[in-house]
């Protein structure tokens, strides 16, 4: 019911900033909480970024808070991930999700419906 297509990933220098984006389309009113992930080599899905659909509220990783934003531009039903001062340790495939229920979660588990990724690579 809900399509996710991530965009906006690429290569980039360290330090450099990095906008991606989530595009959503279906039923997009039924999702309570938006969220972003990320996927190193060999590494677990982990949390990085969530909103709720209302834009009440937002909770960030503790490795990017104070220099990422996730929004939501309601037009076009998109939801951004706003990255600054990236590091190499940022290199992952970024995910988009949406949750139908309601309150934000960090666990991808509970998400329902999730984008194919898009490659964020951080050079040193």
């Amino acid at each position: 019911q809900v399509q996710l297509v991530e965009s906006g990933g690429g290569l980039v220098q360290a330090g450099a900033s990095l906008r991606l984006s989530c595009a959503a389309s279906g039923r997009t009113f039924s999702a309570s909480v938006m969220g972003w992930f990320r996927q190193a080599p060999g590494k677990e899905r982990e949390f990085v970024a969530a909103m709720t659909w209302s834009r009440a509220f937002s909770l960030y990783a503790d490795s990017v808070k104070g220099r990422s934003t996730i929004s939501r531009d309601n037009a076009e039903n998109t939801v951004y991930l706003q990255m600054n001062s990236l590091k190499p340790e940022d290199t992952a495939v970024y995910y988009c999700a949406a949750r139908l229920k309601a309150g934000t979660v960090v666990s991808p588990q509970l998400y329902d419906y999730w984008g194919q990724g898009t490659q964020v690579t951080v050079s040193s």
